[in-house]
Order: C-alpha cells, then sequence, then structure tokens
C-alpha cells in the first residue's frame, strides 16, 4: 500500500463551511449576499493613494520583517489612545499579511504537540484549523443565546486540563456580533492567571461597536505579558484586499512569531503599509463614518428578523446578526439552502462555525439599506412558506 501524499493534520481539517453557498450564488443571478464578511465600502480615497503614492515612490522594496518602525509606531500609539495598552513598537509589534496570518504564526510560535486550546465557539473558520496546523488540540468551549453568545470563566473551567495552554477568544464577535463586557472579561483574566494560561484575543472588530465601549483584553491587569493581540485594518478601514494585520505581544512572545513570520512570508507587502499607516494617521473620520451607517443597517435587520419570527439577540459589535431559525422547523444548512435557492439570499449556517452556532444563520449587514430591506421580504416569504 502506498503511502499517503498529503498531511494527515491538513486532511483531518474539513472544508470551510461558509464557501459552499458562496460557490453557489455565484452561478445565480439576483442574488442578494447577506453572507460575506467584508465591508461593502471601498476603501476610502486617501488610504488608497497613500498605497498608490508608495509605489510610485519607489517604495516597492522588502521592509523590516516586523513592518516600517512608522506603522508598528502608529499602532502602538494608537493602542495606548484608545486603551491605555502600551507596546514598545521595535520589540513588541509585528506587522503581517491581514489577521490571518498573524494568527497562525502565533500558534506556530506557542503551541506544541500534546497541548490544548480552548477554543470559544461559535468563532471565525479559521481558529480551530490554526490550532490543528501547529499540531496543537482544539477543545470547543460553546456559548448560548441565553447569555446572547458572550462566554462565562465558568463555562471555560470546565474544558481546562493539564493540558490546557491557551485560551482563545474573539470578541467583538465573528458570527455572532456579541460583545463582552470588561466584568466578564476580568473574571477570564483571573481565570488565566489561576492557571497560568496564555491568551489570544483577535480584536480585529475592535473600532465596530455600537452604543458600547469595547475592552481591550491586553489592557486589564496584569494581562498584557500573557495575552497575545491580533488586530489589522480589513474591517475597521474597508482594506480587505490590501491585506495587512499586525499581532502585540511581549518581547519573547512577539520574537517567537516574528521567527515564524520571518521564513514564511519574510514581510507584509509594502505599499499596503504605508495605505496602513496613512488610514491610522488620518482615517478617524472615515470609521465614524462607517460605523454610523452599520448602526443604521443594524438596525433595520434586527428589528426586521425579529418581526418575521426569527428571534434575534442585538449584536453590539461587528457588523453581523446571529437570527435564531429554530422557529421554522429548518436546520440552519437547511435554511440557508433554501433561502439561497428559492429566495436568493445568500446567508451562513450558524454551524459552519462550531457546533454552538446549530439553529442560527449568520447574516452580514455588510450591504446597501436597499438591498437589506429587499433581503428582509425575501426572507419573511421563506418563512411564511414553512408555516
Amino acid at each position: 500500500m502506498s503511502k499517503s501524499r498529503l498531511s494527515h493534520k491538513v486532511t483531518a481539517i474539513p472544508p470551510s463551511g461558509i464557501r459552499r453557498f458562496f460557490d453557489i450564488a455565484a452561478t445565480m443571478k439576483d442574488v442578494i449576499s447577506l453572507g460575506i464578511g467584508e465591508p461593502d465600502f471601498v476603501t476610502p480615497h486617501h488610504i488608497s493613494q497613500a498605497g498608490i503614492d508608495a509605489i510610485l515612490h519607489g517604495e516597492t522594496h522588502y521592509t523590516s520583517n516586523s513592518g516600517t518602525i512608522e506603522l508598528r509606531t502608529a499602532i502602538a500609539e494608537k493602542l495606548f489612545e484608545l486603551y491605555g495598552v502600551h507596546y514598545d513598537p521595535e520589540t513588541e509589534v509585528l506587522i503581517t499579511v491581514g489577521v490571518s496570518e498573524a494568527l497562525q504564526c502565533a500558534m506556530l510560535a506557542t503551541i506544541d504537540p500534546g497541548d490544548e486550546v480552548l477554543v470559544v465557539e461559535p468563532c471565525f473558520v479559521a481558529y480551530k484549523p490554526s490550532v490543528v496546523l501547529a499540531g496543537g488540540t482544539a477543545i470547543s468551549v460553546p456559548t448560548y443565546v441565553e447569555n446572547e453568545f458572550k462566554v462565562t470563566a465558568e463555562e471555560i473551567e470546565k474544558f481546562i486540563t493539564p493540558q490546557t495552554k491557551m485560551i482563545f477568544i474573539g470578541y467583538p464577535n465573528n458570527p455572532t456580533g456579541a460583545v463582552m463586557t470588561r466584568k466578564r472579561l476580568l473574571d477570564i483574566a483571573a481565570l488565566a492567571e489561576k492557571y497560568d494560561l496564555l491568551v489570544m484575543s483577535d480584536e480585529i472588530y475592535d473600532r465596530l461597536v455600537y452604543g458600547i465601549e469595547h475592552t481591550n483584553f491586553a489592557s486589564l491587569p496584569n494581562m498584557r505579558d500573557r495575552t497575545i493581540l491580533l488586530g489589522g485594518f480589513s474591517k475597521s478601514y474597508a482594506m480587505t484586499g490590501w491585506r495587512v494585520g499586525y499581532v502585540c505581544a511581549n518581547a519573547e512572545i512577539l520574537g517567537a512569531i516574528r521567527k515564524v513570520h520571518q521564513y514564511a512570508i519574510m514581510s507584509a507587502p509594502t505599499m499596503a503599509q504605508h495605505a496602513a499607516l496613512q488610514a491610522l494617521k488620518h482615517g478617524e473620520q472615515d470609521v465614524r463614518d462607517m460605523v454610523n451607517e452599520y448602526d443604521l443597517r443594524r438596525q433595520t435587520i434586527l428589528a426586521g428578523l425579529n418581526t418575521i419570527g426569527l428571534p434575534t439577540f442585538e449584536p453590539r459589535g461587528a457588523f453581523y446578526v446571529f437570527p435564531d431559525v429554530r422557529p421554522t422547523g429548518l436546520s440552519s444548512p437547511e435554511f440557508s439552502e433554501k433561502l439561497l435557492l428559492e429566495q436568493h439570499v445568500a446567508a451562513v449556517p450558524g454551524d459552519a462555525f462550531g457546533e454552538s452556532g446549530a439553529g442560527f444563520v449568520r447574516m452580514s449587514y455588510c450591504n446597501s439599506m436597499e438591498n437589506i430591506e429587499e433581503a428582509l421580504e425575501r426572507i419573511e416569504r421563506l418563512v411564511k412558506s414553512q408555516r
């Protein structure tokens, strides 16, 4: 019998539960997409122009492995301004190719075979595969709609074993839109100290919150040196295609992450780093304008879904709603497939983000108000047909 030519780690990872619906939608006409987690806004012109100017001025070579010192300094300054947490831009900030690369490099730098990572779900589809690719074991920690999908320290503690090395959280949350309270994060911080655990905190949606404040996990007492903080520019500044993210950690951990990044990537795109610097320096009003527009859409789709009969808790962050489709008698995949094939609205079944998402569907409001209102009418037709 011939040996497998493929890695067992890779073959054990299922394909993304999101992609199938996008592939079907691509073959159809008149589809309103509430599925993609990408801003519908284009990158603000002055940010794009900064990238263009960098190319025209010959900024087309490698930067330092860590990224330009100007961008790292601006990130450190912004984190201090917003959250009061201090990072040394020389040794504790690394620019990456999006947050996805930051995530994978951080896992490879910290996780060994046999290590367990507690992954709070529902969660972004890459979280658990990143643990597996690093050789670790991903342990799912469920959350529940009764708690608005906000994890509790008590729930996390149930899953801690001698092999546990890290807690992995992502708030504001994709797919639910949930935002954690400072009190609950403090409880998790206490748990991390009690069991001497690392905490990976994905805060890519930190600027997209509505009516409340985001709490940066690394800013909590005694958490800076045990937190690996992930962030980026894709969501808040509508820069998905520029592929610029960052990771912050204490110098020892960041040095190990940089080593992985160095051999895998070399450095993030130079012209994109110039655009990101412009975003940080001069893009604050753009963020506020987009947040205000997202908030109007959030309120519209939230009210519409609840009126239709799909119970939806109020999401306070990111740009997703997570309606409960169980009243229709359909499973999440069944509802999503019917919605796409019969009503031409694309959404993502909640169990694509982990078992905790079963019975729910992720809908993004990264679309025009006109399309959201039309989508709600189509969703209502499907719900009525099921009754």
